[in-house]
């Protein structure tokens, strides 16, 4: 009797570290950078540059300090996007950086946040309102700016949270991710929740991965410049595969996207749209929605179409609609 009770101990033990195996998050939508082997000695800091910085197109000049400044960061090119209310530009000291720091002056965003250009104004505040009430958080709990997400939602006023919402409502979604089907991709390290570019030419197979990477890591990772894109690689075939998924529901698996998000997948009233925006977030939402993380309104209306999605029909669906 003892033996068995040890045995089906020992089978429930196995099957629920399988069901945590594959409740894993896919974590090339997440790009946690690994940790510091045990032992490692620390890296050696670096002196501060404060050489002043300009970019093509600008006549303005910035330290690197000033670029990142979380309640005051560098805008490149005020003449690109509507004035910006101050909380969008300055943010509120302690807590609530300014939005334009992490979405830029003309709500782009990069593949660690979200684009929110273009997002519909009701949608805009139903989402800080989730973060509010808990209701909106990451399955991958070392995705640590979801939880900044959350201070700063938490630390506007309702004013502010709908001045955000019009000033990015009010500009229309441009893509700016050009989508490369590809079975090696450029080596890449992960800083910052992206894939950076290693110097040099060396590769490696992008295997079941989406690898989505600044067109210049300079651009992007130093100055922050709002003009400078993304590349997104996606395993051969991906985009085809995804096609099928979103026009058609891959013969009863999900819902079709655009009976929700419109026939271009650019919006229909308060559903957001999805074309040409980043894959990495979009599947890091349909995985968060998936495992219940993700809450709220609209999100319970996701339900149903993402319950039966594999990572991999996650992968192909992002691939398509960030390349529409």
């Amino acid at each position: 009797m003892k033996s068995t009770f040890v045995m089906v101990a020992m089978i429930a033990f196995v099957l629920a570290a399988g069901v945590l195996l594959a409740a894993d998050p896919p974590a090339w939508a997440y790009a946690i950078a690994p940790a510091a082997p045990a032992g490692a000695a620390p890296a050696t800091p670096t002196p501060p540059d404060t050489s002043v910085k300009h970019l093509p197109g600008s006549t303005l000049e910035f330290t690197r300090a000033q670029i990142s400044d979380g309640f005051g960061p560098a805008d490149w090119y005020p003449g690109d996007h509507p004035k910006m209310p101050d909380i969008v530009a300055h943010g509120k000291r302690p807590d609530v950086r300014a939005c334009s720091l992490c979405h830029y002056p003309n709500g782009k965003g990069r593949p660690e946040n979200a684009g929110v250009a273009g997002l519909p104004v009701s949608y805009f505040i139903q989402q800080m309102n989730d973060m509010r009430a808990g209701n909106r958080k990451s399955a991958e709990p070392r995705k640590a700016n979801t939880n900044v997400m959350i201070t700063i939602a938490k630390g506007m006023t309702e004013d502010e949270i709908k001045a955000a919402a019009e000033y990015f409502g009010s500009m229309k979604w441009t893509p700016w991710i050009k989508v490369v089907e590809a079975a090696t991709v450029p080596k890449t390290r992960i800083a910052g929740g992206m894939f950076l570019r290693n110097e040099g030419s060396e590769t490696e197979p992008i295997a079941d991965r989406i690898i989505e990477t600044p067109e210049s890591v300079e651009g992007t990772e130093v100055l922050r410049d709002a003009r400078s894109g993304f590349i997104a690689y996606v395993p051969p075939g991906s985009v085809k595969r995804g096609e099928a998924l979103v026009k058609s529901g891959g013969g009863g698996k999900t819902t079709q996207c655009g009976v929700c998000h419109g026939a271009d997948l650019t919006g229909l009233g308060p559903v957001p749209g999805i074309a040409g925006r980043s894959p990495s977030y979009m599947v890091r939402q349909l995985y968060d929605m998936q495992q219940g993380v993700r809450k709220g309104v609209w999100s319970d209306l996701m339900k149903p179409v993402v319950a039966n999605l594999t990572d991999a029909d996650m992968l192909a669906i992002a691939a398509y609609t960030a390349s529409r």
